[in-house]
């Protein structure tokens, strides 16, 4: 019998364990067991029959099907636990096998007990049981977490994390929800009470709102510092922390003790990427007083969570402050629009041409997207809510629910369709939410603005009834909040596993897992994503984890691969002094000639961003974040001249996209062409046209299969494709 037979057989059988207790009797000289006795006898009594004493041909035997027991138990099993994921079960076992079978038909040399092992079976003299002991050895080897299964369920064991925050569990904190739609004075009412306290913090969602509250504050006369993930700034100029605090909602201390905490937008609690954080602030924040800013729609499931650290909820209802309406009519043409008028698109490409058609109109209008920075966005609104200035349209994303003052008079919606990222990590194309409706929507006659009155349609006759159903639709109630494994839990575990990488031992964390109904894991792809980026890169855990929360557009190439070079750099212990980061960005940079240019110096932006970012983590390794947030600014400036002139921009891009589109068909034309044929002939000769006119495109338009339409259609997409390929190829240079 060969050895890779043996090891077959071992993955065919029945495997129990009893081999120790069989190995035990051996060394004894005592009673084998009847299995491998009667295995022997089989052996011997094929051996006496034959005098050539043939080894035995094991390729012979076929294993049988085993039939299960149908009137056994039935589903009681089932009852007692759960039902089976079958396609679970043979899966580690498989590759157990796998891998065990490799290592003994590629090892040049194997231990000389297991050598023997195999020996001895080969040879007829032992059983195919003998490898179990090894196999095991094997397995444990190449999957050590088997062995400390227990300790790593008790890590990732998520089911309380209200226990995970001693210092608020040690008070009993006041929860006070403000509850109502966008324009309803809920977070106004909040932030009184926040100026009011001797001390507090503020956590929003974003860094445009942090920073309004910080403005609001110190305008009010009441000291307050900002902390966002890119910035600090400090009021006291020795660089004394004030009493309050405006922040990003991910960067409030749980430790730190308040007497006022704001959470603003609890509805993002759900949020499948960011919600961990609106959890770990609504658990942890160690205030006497918390007040929750959000939908009504989160009252309930704030109530139940309250409940499990055993804190009663008081709820302030708020109506919205001035009427918006739904109009029945569409938009359907661009001639239609007036002052005051926002259209909202959910990609870039939508607000390129739009702008652009308005801009034909004789119409100016003003550009707000997410990708664009803070300073940009606030530019662009103030230019539109200036009544001098002769913009009077706005075109944005979504980006305008939140964190703007915005005077609108009227939302358009483009198209209710919108591309999102489910909690799986899977892209989506979906109708937008009645909460992100109403959220948009909410934008149009704020309280603040010269518009009393708001009004939202759609741009196409076909999408108002869809809305008006969205619309009339009670928001979907909040039923779970986001949790993410933090550096101290994966730390643990790399500890029981220490030759795992960061990226396998978020993927094991995730597995194991457990949560209650109340919870659930948010989704780790892109942090997956940075951390098999610089796997490579020597870094210490507890460094690899803090890289990879970096918050960073992992579209942006550019982007991605400055991530890697500054991993790179940080890991040679080189700081990353101002030059060589200017040199990284080819600085000084000039202002965009297309809208090509214009996406390279938002994507540079982010890598300052990341820079700022990076140096309140490492500030020896970062030294010059100063510097660094000079040359960001006026970065900004040079955005925000791009962003004035984007229908110049995509005018350029145009042209651009036409020269090439003429080349093109100049080469189609050159293709078209018949090849000359060489040999004596006459100017008056008689051409027939189907001989000077025989490209497999003219064929087509002939024979009536293609129109010239349809054809100078394809070359149009054609060229397109074509410098979309450039492009991309020239974003990954």
């Amino acid at each position: 019998m060969s050895v890779n037979r043996c090891v077959y057989l071992l993955s065919r059988s029945h495997i129990r364990y009893r081999v120790c207790a069989s190995t035990a009797a051996v060394a004894n000289n005592t009673t084998l067991h009847p299995t491998r006795r009667t295995f022997e006898k089989l052996s011997s009594r094929h051996s006496n029959s034959n005098s050539s004493s043939r080894p035995l041909d094991t390729s012979l035997f076929v294993p049988l099907t085993v039939k299960s027991d149908e009137g056994g138990d039935g589903p009681v099993g089932e009852e007692l636990t759960q039902p089976l994921d079958k396609s679970k079960l043979p899966r580690l076992f498989h590759q157990a096998f796998v891998s065990f079978r490799k290592y003994v038909l590629e090892m040049n040399s194997l231990n000389a007990d297991f050598h023997i092992i195999l020996s001895d079976i080969c040879c007829g003299a032992g059983h195919i049981d003998d490898i179990f002991p090894y196999f095991m050895r094997h397995v444990k080897q190449i999957f050590p977490m088997l062995d400390c299964m227990d300790d790593l369920r008790k890590i990732s064991d998520l089911r309380v994390p209200a226990n995970w925050y001693p210092e608020a569990r040690s008070i009993q904190r006041k929860i006070v929800f403000h509850a109502g739609p966008t324009n309803s004075g809920k977070t106004y009412h909040a932030i009184q009470r926040f100026l009011a306290a001797k001390s507090g913090v503020y956590c929003g969602p974003l860094k445009l709102l942090a920073h309004e509250i910080y403005e609001k504050s110190n305008d009010a006369g009441v000291p307050c510092d900002l902390v966002t993930g890119e910035e600090r700034i400090f009021v006291d100029p020795e660089g004394r922390l004030s009493g309050h605090i405006a922040s990003t909602i991910e960067m409030c201390s749980v430790t730190t003790p308040y007497e006022v905490a704001v959470i603003d937008e609890i509805q993002m609690i759900k949020d499948p990427a960011r919600g961990w954080a609106w959890t770990r602030a609504l658990l942890g924040l160690c205030a006497e007083e918390i007040h929750v800013c959000g939908e009504a729609a989160a009252v309930d499931f704030v109530t139940e969570l309250m409940y499990t650290t055993g804190e009663e909820v008081e709820v302030h209802n708020y109506k919205r402050l001035t009427p918006f309406s739904v109009s029945n009519h569409a938009v359907e043409s661009l001639d239609n629009l007036k002052p005051g008028d926002c259209i909202v698109c959910f990609s870039k490409n939508d607000i390129y041409s739009i702008s652009r058609q308005i801009e034909v109109r004789g119409l100016e209008c003003a550009v707000i997207y997410g990708s664009l920075p803070p300073g940009t966005k606030l530019a662009q609104a103030k230019k539109f809510n200036d009544p001098d200035d002769p913009c009077k349209i706005l075109v944005a994303t979504d980006a305008i629910g939140m964190g703007l003052n915005l005077s609108i008079r009227r939302i358009i919606f483009n198209s209710l369709v919108k591309p999102s990222v489910n909690e799986k990590g899977e892209k989506e194309l979906d109708t937008i939410s009645t909460s992100q409706a109403l959220q948009i929507a909410g934008r149009a006659g704020r309280f603040s603005s010269v518009f009393k009155e708001g009004e939202v349609t759609t741009m196409q006759r076909d999408d108002l009834p869809v809305l008006k159903e969205i619309l009339g639709k009670p928001v979907d109630p909040i039923e779970t909040a986001g949790l993410h494994p933090t550096a101290e839990q994966i730390e643990i575990f790399a500890y029981h596993l220490p030759q795992a990488t960061l990226s396998n031992l978020i993927d094991i964390f995730v597995s194991l897992a457990q949560v209650d109904g109340l919870y659930f894991v948010c989704n780790i792809d892109d942090f997956k994503f940075l951390a098999d980026m610089i796997q490579h890169i020597p870094l210490n855990l507890r460094t690899r984890y803090v890289f990879c929360t970096a918050p960073i557009n992992k579209k942006q190439a550019f982007v991605c691969t400055s991530f890697l070079k500054f991993a790179r750099q940080f890991s040679r212990d080189e700081p990353l002094i101002y030059n060589w980061v200017c040199r990284h960005v080819n600085w000084p940079l000039v202002p965009p000639k297309n809208i090509k240019d214009l996406v390279h110096l938002e994507a540079v932006h982010d890598v300052l961003d990341l820079y700022l970012w990076l140096s309140y983590r490492f500030m020896d390794m970062f030294p010059d974040a100063n510097l660094i947030r000079d040359i960001q600014k006026e970065l900004d400036g040079i955005i925000q001249v791009g962003v004035r002139n984007i229908t110049r921009l995509i005018r350029a891009t145009e042209d651009q996209r036409a020269s090439a589109e003429n080349t093109a068909s100049i080469g189609l034309a050159v293709l078209d062409t018949p090849p000359l044929r060489r040999g004596r002939g006459t100017k008056n000769q008689r051409k027939d046209p189907r001989a000077t006119d025989s490209s497999l495109s003219s064929r087509l338009v002939r024979d009536g299969l293609l129109t010239k339409e349809l054809l100078q259609q394809l070359q149009r997409e054609w060229v397109r494709e074509q410098n979309e390929v450039q492009l991309n190829s020239d974003m990954f240079m």
